[in-house]
């Protein structure tokens, strides 16, 4: 593939995500965050980036025994740099890592990023997840598309479903690849006393996906006829073997982002918690085959911080609600004799 950023139109607004019924919010709500997809035209692959151009305080959390990441140690609370100017996550396993490079060439070409004295460093953590099953494993997010979709950022609400690194996301693979179904990229956020948190997380989990109000799955392992859902956990309970997936094919991946003031340590521990809401909505969850990791953004444009936890009630909720909304903005798709329907196939209900 190319590497000239300039040599490929952005695909990502015009990509075929999905506009759910109902107000959930997006991350976009948070003040200084933009969002950006790059969705690849050629197979179901793609990135996504969230900017912070004034800079934002960082933390992360890795859950997952599989992942596949960039600029994680960094974000320790006892290490230096306290700031950061992008997150990009992407498609294409250890590949996808590339797409971070683009990102840094934007954010340079536009002036943003640490000022060492010599020139600009732009600070851009990343984290990937495993789509190559879904087309053509040759084709992946490089940084030509981490770039594109750099381009295409915009405060307004990201699109939802197969797009950006949710372009090729599958659940459900507990029993075999052949019965999973679509995952999806989503986003969502909540206000409360003048404080926003928001969420835009990339689910391409091993496990199924439940509605937290209901208990219900929406989109996951199906029966062997593929016609219904199978409820993982209750066929696990019930003694049913979980088929041998290879470690790092899975793989929830998001951020979160609040306008409150945090300090290093804050959203480090943001980050943590942030998992409660993946461990609602996904089961089985940070699996040794999942590389499940979060970031949290503080970009302090509230103009003051907040009680953390009333961030970490927020965090949870947005976290569960974009995951929800992720699988219910899929559509189905199909690749080498195997087909994934997704949750709107199945009659799922409305999202939250």
């Amino acid at each position: 593939m190319s590497t000239d950023p300039h040599s490929r139109p952005p695909e990502s607004d015009q990509a075929p995500g999905v506009a759910l019924a109902g107000s959930g919010g997006s991350i976009t709500d948070v003040a200084g965050i933009e969002v950006g997809h790059f969705t690849d035209a050629r197979r179901p692959t793609g990135c996504t980036v969230i900017i912070t151009r004034d800079g934002a305080v960082a933390g992360v959390d890795v859950r997952g025994a599989a992942p596949g990441t960039r600029e994680t140690d960094l974000l320790h609370p006892s290490n230096l740099v306290d700031q950061v100017h992008a997150i990009t996550l992407a498609g294409g396993s250890a590949w996808g890592l590339d797409a971070a490079s683009g990102v840094m060439q934007w954010l340079e070409e536009n002036n943003i990023g640490l000022r060492v004295g010599f020139g600009l460093v732009p600070i851009v953590p990343a984290a990937v997840l495993f789509d190559l099953p879904v087309g053509d494993a040759r084709i992946r997010p490089d940084a030509q598309a981490g770039y594109q979709a750099c381009v295409a950022a915009s405060h307004n609400a990201p699109a939802e479903g197969n797009v950006g690194a949710g372009a090729g996301a599958l659940v459900g693979k507990v029993f075999g690849l052949e019965r999973a179904m679509r995952g999806g990229i989503g986003t969502a956020s909540v206000t409360v006393d003048g404080i926003t948190v928001g969420a835009i997380i990339a689910c391409n989990a091993m496990g199924d996906v439940i509605n937290p109000a209901t208990g219900q799955v929406l989109a996951g392992a199906r029966t062997q006829d593929g016609l219904s859902l199978l409820n993982a956990r209750d066929a696990i309970l019930a003694g049913q073997a979980p088929k041998p997936v290879l470690a790092g094919t899975n793989t929830t991946i998001g951020v979160i982002a609040t306008d409150a003031i945090l300090t290093k340590a804050q959203a480090h521990r943001l980050a943590q918690v942030a998992h409660d809401g993946l461990a609602r909505t996904i089961n089985p969850v940070h699996t040794m085959s999942d590389g499940d990791t979060l970031f949290a953004l503080g970009t302090g444009k509230a103009g003051r911080p907040a009680g953390m936890l009333l961030l970490s009630t927020l965090a949870a909720e947005v976290t569960a609600r974009a995951v929800v909304r992720a699988v219910l903005a899929a559509r189905g798709a199909s690749s080498g004799g195997m087909s994934w329907p997704a949750a709107y196939d199945l009659s799922a209900p409305a999202a939250p």
